[in-house]
């Protein structure tokens, strides 16, 4: 940013992994990211959310039309995909439609992708919560590196950063103090992680890109 003086907009659009399940506001990784943002020197507001505990692709995209928000903003963060893949949703469903919402993520950015920062999907199967209800967690992986691999491809084609968390979520996910109390959602510690790792690209793209 050219003014740091001047207070920035974030937009995070997401599920569970956005909002928070079980975890304050602040707790968050994109309220924690915001804040990280700050004690870098840049001027950013805490972020608009428009997420929800086990929403899909399509869904969030309904939420989208139904909050109808106004950019552009500084940045806006996406991290879908985890309800896709957990109700065996097509890949190929969760391709096209991860594609429209990242086209409305740039839209949302002032038409601007270097604004955008895409952060991978988790890997839920590593959980207590997977392994009390028998889910299969090496096909719960490869079926997330799937998805993963769907998205990081779009963000390429679109010139969009992508932020890969999915290592972090299965380097001692499964430990308590990694989780809240029902074994399945992050804690504020392991957004913490998520924030810290996207912290450098964040700042890349809000001081690259101009001031909207």
């Amino acid at each position: 940013m050219s003014d740091n003086t001047a207070t920035q907009r974030y937009l995070a659009l997401g599920d569970s992994y956005t909002i928070g399940e079980g975890v304050p506001a602040q707790g968050t990784w994109p309220f924690q990211l915001a804040a990280a943002l700050r004690t870098q020197g840049i001027a950013l507001e805490d972020p608009q959310v428009i997420a929800t505990t086990g929403w899909t692709t399509d869904e969030l995209a309904a939420a989208i039309d139904a909050a109808a928000p106004q950019g552009p903003y500084a940045l806006v963060s996406l991290l879908i995909g985890v309800n896709n893949q957990y109700r065996g949703r097509p890949l190929a469903e969760y391709r096209q439609q991860f594609e429209q919402l990242l086209q409305r993520a740039i839209a949302l950015a002032g038409e601007d992708p270097r604004r955008v920062l895409v952060l991978s999907t988790p890997d839920w199967g590593i959980t207590p919560y997977a392994q009390q209800n028998d889910r299969d967690a090496g096909q719960v992986a490869r079926e997330i590196d799937d998805f993963n691999a769907a998205e990081q491809a779009c963000c390429g084609d679109y010139g969009v950063a992508y932020v890969d968390i999915t290592a972090i979520s299965r380097d001692g996910g499964d430990a308590p103090a990694m989780l809240v109390d029902d074994g399945l959602h992050p804690s504020a510690l392991m957004y913490q992680r998520w924030a810290q790792a996207a912290l450098p690209t964040a700042v890349q793209l809000l001081q690259a890109a101009p001031d909207a």
